[in-house]
């Protein structure tokens, strides 16, 4: 029989609270891809769109060269381009999903937006079994956090 005390996001939350900046950025990484993973399939240009559109020139460029490995055509760094061929990435749109998040994500760090922001907009989106999951991270996350990434 297992005991369950606390709903996983909130152990993600007071984990997030106890581990040092570096961990918990990839904490919060791990959370935001999870996300993407759960996004349902009608939704997921619209919040393509909407995260393009958070993002900064440079984000965009390098997003671009991404889809230029994928071999889309010559990707312009530009939010309507990135939008337009962004069907056509077939199974590796998740992927180009979690790389503008990510962006967004490290934007928002570097601005000094709160993980805890992050989190709660988030957080709520996220399956009982990928919150579990994460929650596993997490914990290794916290060990390697209070330990040491030598031991």
């Amino acid at each position: 029989m297992e005991l369950v005390f606390i709903n996983p996001q909130d152990a993600i939350r007071v984990i997030a609270e106890s581990i040092g900046r570096e961990a918990r950025r990839q904490l919060v990484g791990e959370v935001v891809r999870a996300w993407v993973d759960e996004i349902p399939e009608p939704e997921l240009v619209g919040q393509y769109s909407r995260t393009l559109a958070a993002l900064d020139d440079n984000d965009l460029s390098m997003l671009a060269a991404w889809h230029a490995s994928m071999e889309v055509g010559q990707p312009l760094a530009n939010r309507e381009f990135l939008v337009r061929v962004f069907p056509t990435l077939g199974e590796n749109r998740r992927e180009a999903m979690k790389i503008a998040a990510g962006f967004r994500g490290d934007d928002a760090f570097d601005a000094g937006v709160a993980e805890e922001q992050a989190l709660q907009a988030v957080l709520p989106h996220l399956s009982r079994e990928s919150a579990e999951l994460i929650v596993q991270e997490a914990l290794e996350l916290y060990c390697w956090d209070r330990l040491g990434s030598e031991n």
